[in-house]
Parts: structure tokens; sequence; C-alpha cells
């Protein structure tokens, strides 16, 4: 027999296992939280439906001979944006507009749509900024003030008396965005989808029977 003392150690092969009970509610969010808010940190801002648009006006009025759109928007340039403009780029904005009939038996019917597009120049020889749309041009001491001619129209003609149907149920999409489609190509290239270039809004608006848009 092999005396105690020149044996080996004795290994157990048992283990212990803790509980495998209900997780508590608060380790569960002691976990789950710095997720959550790194999650939360590379998300981007809260208006990101708008990206940096605020659009403080949008209806319609229905007029004798046409139906007419209002809209008036709020926005500041992003300093990325601004750095291109006063580097020589000119920057483009769009406007769309579309007008349709709601139809239960087919795909609703597009019965108008209007755009307007804008241009907007730095002169470093003049030191002002010109803002060009449908061959008008005006020039501006201040960025301020050329932004203001931009962000919205009155009376903008959306579709004629005759097109409208007057037991038809409408509906109005409408955008406005910073058109990066116009930049010159080596630039659209670099873009991808950067931060401060996504400028822009959109909204679905529901007409009441007169075609006035609904509170």
């Amino acid at each position: 027999m092999v005396p105690r003392w020149a044996r080996g150690p004795r290994w157990s092969t048992a283990f212990s296992t803790p509980c495998c009970g209900r997780t508590s509610p608060l380790l569960l969010l002691s976990r789950v939280l710095p997720i959550l808010l790194l999650l939360l940190a590379l998300l981007p801002g809260v208006a990101a439906h708008a990206e940096g648009v605020e659009l403080t006006q949008l209806s319609t009025e229905r007029q004798e001979e046409a139906l007419v759109l209002n809209f008036g928007t709020r926005f500041e340039l992003p300093r990325v944006v601004e750095d291109a403009l006063l580097k020589g780029v000119p920057i483009y904005f769009a406007a769309e507009a579309s007008l349709l009939r709601s139809r239960w038996y087919w795909r609703d019917a597009r019965v108008a749509r209007v755009s307007r597009n804008w241009r907007l120049a730095w002169q470093p020889l003049t030191r002002q900024y010109r803002v060009s749309t449908g061959g008008l041009h005006q020039s501006y001491a201040s960025l301020p003030e050329a932004l203001a001619s931009l962000r919205g129209i009155a009376g903008w003609r959306l579709a004629e008396a005759k097109e409208l149907e007057e037991d038809g149920k409408y509906y109005l999409e409408f955008s406005f965005r910073l058109d990066t489609s116009q930049l010159p190509r080596p630039m659209q290239i670099g873009l991808g989808s950067p931060q401060g270039w996504a400028l822009g809004v959109e909204r679905t608006l529901s007409l009441n029977a007169d075609l006035t848009s609904k509170p």
C-alpha cells in the first residue's frame, strides 16, 4: 500500500454553477443601458426626417382659375456647405410638389407636378450673394438675405381649375432640399453622405373637399 504522504494530489471533477434563476431587472438594465447609449450616440440628430429644415408653412388655396400652394421653411446653411459656397461652389435648392387624387380601384392619379430650383452663388468681386431662379437673378449683401429669398413661395400655381374634380379626394406630396445632384461631379463622387449636405424636408398633406389643406 502506498503511504498517504506519497500519494499525489486528489482532483475532484465536481464543480459548482451559479444559480440560474430569474435575472434581476436592475442587473439586466445595467447590461443593456451602455449599449443603448452607444447606439444613441451614433444616431444622427433628432430631426432626422427633416435634416435641419423646419417647415413653417404648407397650405393650399383654391382660386378661381387654379389651385395655388404656399410654403415656408426655416434653416441655416451648415458650416461645411457655407465653406464650399465661399470657395466658389454654387449651391442649389429644389422644391417639388405633386397633387394626387385617391382612387380605390387603381393606383392614385397624379394630377399635377411642379418644381422650382434656386442657384445660390458667392461673388467675390462684388462681395455679394447671387440667387438665380427661373431666369431671374438677384444679388444680396448678406447670406441671411439671400437665404430668405429662397425659403418659401406664396401663390405657387399648382394645378389648373379644369384639372380638378369636384368630388375627388386629393392629397399633396411636398419636398424641399439642398440638391447635391447639381454639384460638380468630382464633389458628388467624394461626398457620399457626409453630415451637413443632406439638408431637406418632406411632407404629405391631406386636402379638404374644397382643396384647402386640413388643419
